[in-house]
């Protein structure tokens, strides 16, 4: 879509989105928000308030794409092929937008009172998600909700985190190697901790 198509809130949200993962939200003025986006500070306020409303209205749209992308996941097999389809299709969602990878970066390792929020939500969303899985009869209901909930989220999340990790430890240990196809994959996955009693 066209920058110029986006209406002037949209264009705000997507700027703040951008320089909070790449400056921070410390790190970005309003102002700076209102340039990027071509608008006065003044219909900043009018549109979100304060850098907190702003917060909120980018922690929405991330939601939103991760809920988009598991909404148009094939939802037919068995329960793990369904996992996977929306695990690909998460994937697949944060490949096409590293803006929201850089903005998921910040605002989930980075410590500050207000950043947690963006994990309720997404924890919030992923909980639908299961119980409607079980409710469906495409999903166990022998194991707990929560577990299903965090691993499920370590799955699609995993990768996110990680992945800057197994790019320094390559580029420190090949230095000047070109090519990506000797890369490891990263792949993660959860496993149940076994009582020993």
């Amino acid at each position: 879509m066209n920058t110029n198509d986006l209406t002037a809130k949209a264009r705000i949200r997507n700027a703040a989105l951008d320089l909070f993962g790449t400056k921070g939200e410390d790190g970005t003025s309003m102002r700076a928000i209102a340039s990027a986006a071509g608008v006065t500070v003044g219909l900043l306020v009018h549109h979100f308030g304060t850098k907190d409303g702003i917060r909120a209205a980018v922690e929405d749209h991330v939601v939103d794409h991760f809920a988009h992308a598991i909404a148009h996941a094939p939802n037919e097999g068995t329960p793990q092929q369904i996992a996977a389809a929306r695990d690909t299709a998460v994937a697949r969602m944060l490949d096409a937008h590293p803006e929201i990878v850089n903005y998921m970066r910040r605002a989930l390792l980075e410590p500050g009172d207000t950043r947690n929020t963006l994990l309720e939500k997404l924890t919030d969303l992923t909980r639908r998600e299961v119980v409607a899985l079980r409710e469906a009869g495409v999903a166990s209901t022998e194991r707990r909700e929560a577990t299903q909930i965090v691993e499920t989220m370590i799955r699609q999340l995993g990768q996110l985190f990680l992945q800057p990790m197994v790019d320094a430890m390559w580029e420190h240990l090949t230095p000047g190697h070109t090519s990506e196809q000797d890369k490891p994959a990263l792949n993660v996955t959860v496993r149940k901790v076994r009582s020993k009693t």
